[in-house]
């Protein structure tokens, strides 16, 4: 299942892009259902969605990512090694805009657990100030580390050409890189990035003034709850110079604790907001029942997906 040739992007189409603003959300084969729910509703959400395109960044069309399985990189200044079928390998491509853009143009580079809850229109025609990139900070330990939330990013292509996503990737293992440092934008200079409202990427929080809903907590995805786990948890180490990480070995037990299955979102809300999206997209064919049963049989779906359907009531236009 995934998205159809105009909405794929090879590295054979960088050159001559066209510079029409564009959102990119970038996936892999895991949460493709996301990514094309996404799609819907950054469309059926806006008023202009006629000046914007809208493509899919799919990590099966980047064979560099694929290449580099089992081999080790670096993170948090730790060596790791690199998982090709980890949920969250697509993060990388969030580098990749610009160059597809040929370095012109606005682009929104977004997660695939993203969905719009408003005019995604308001956030690329907005005055970026002469910065480069617009996004918002993390939360929690990683705010207090200077962490930037690059899961949504409002770009100016032009001032983004030193973004060379395929050579910054294999830095990480030559160790030149620290994917830690690359993810957090702590790479760019603090002068070059605007404050993004936190409504635009709001995390796990769906209120009047959410812009765009983001689904961070991987536990707790709406769309999987019951499933095993697939993903591979953050390994965070002790550090006596960070406070923060002394509780660490407890947090890690308590996980264990819990159980290795996705758990139910603490918000019914955000639930009926995914499904009622989805709803949508099989009524329209973006989304067919044989390619949502595939997606169960995958357990990239719960397996009650089609139950939630029938009690989660109809959005609002």
């Amino acid at each position: 299942m995934g998205p159809g040739p105009s909405d794929r992007i090879n590295s054979s189409q960088i050159e001559g892009a066209a510079v029409q603003p564009c959102v990119f959300i970038h996936t892999n084969h895991k949460q493709m259902l996301g990514a094309l729910v996404g799609r819907h509703a950054l469309r059926r959400n806006s008023a202009a969605a006629e000046k914007f395109e809208i493509r899919i960044l799919d990590t099966a069309d980047y064979s560099f990512l694929r290449e580099r399985e089992g081999q080790l990189f670096l993170r948090d200044g730790e060596k790791r090694a690199w998982r090709y079928e980890d949920l969250q390998s697509f993060t990388p491509l969030r580098f990749l805009p610009p160059e597809i853009m040929g370095y012109q143009g606005r682009a929104v580079v977004m997660d695939p657990d993203i969905f719009a809850a408003a005019d995604i229109w308001d956030l690329l025609s907005r005055d970026m100030e002469g910065k480069a990139i617009f996004c918002r900070p993390r939360s929690g330990s990683k705010l207090l580390e200077g962490c930037m939330a690059s899961s949504v990013m409002l770009l100016d292509c032009a001032k983004l050409t030193h973004w060379r996503c395929r050579e910054n990737f294999a830095e990480l293992f030559a160790f030149k890189r620290d994917y830690a440092e690359w993810i957090c934008l702590k790479l760019e200079p603090r002068d070059r990035l605007g404050r993004l409202e936190d409504e635009w990427n709001d995390f796990d929080h769906l209120g009047p003034d959410t812009k765009l809903l983001h689904n961070t907590k991987r536990q707790t995805q709406p769309r999987k709850t019951g499933l095993p786990v697939d993903y591979t948890p953050a390994v965070k180490w002790v550090k006596l110079s960070k406070p923060l990480t002394w509780l660490e070995p407890l947090r890690r037990g308590s996980e264990r604790d819990a159980g290795r299955t996705y758990r139910p979102h603490p918000d019914r809300k955000q639930e009926q907001f995914f499904f009622g999206l989805l709803r949508e997209c099989l009524m329209s064919g973006v989304v067919t029942e044989d390619m949502l049963r595939e997606e169960m049989r995958h357990n990239h779906v719960r397996h009650d997906a089609f139950e939630v359907l029938d009690r989660t009531p109809p959005l609002a236009a």
